[in-house]
């Protein structure tokens, strides 16, 4: 698994508990990539800017028709 992926879950999974660096140190990420991993996400629409909790960023929910 890639460190965007690994990311991507642990997001996933925190709900919002961590702050998006604390999260990304708790996977073995360092500030640095966890930064470049979340432009990444939010280019690919994967997750939002939102406050979420102790995190400023969440899944991004699919919109149901």
């Amino acid at each position: 698994m890639d460190t965007k992926e690994k990311y991507f879950q642990a997001l996933k999974a925190d709900n919002g508990h961590l702050d998006e660096i604390d999260l990304g140190e708790s996977v073995n990420i360092d500030e640095e990539s966890t930064r470049k991993i979340i432009s990444l996400l939010l280019s690919e629409n994967k997750i939002e800017y939102v406050v979420n909790g102790a995190c400023n960023y969440r899944i991004k929910r699919k919109k149901v028709k």
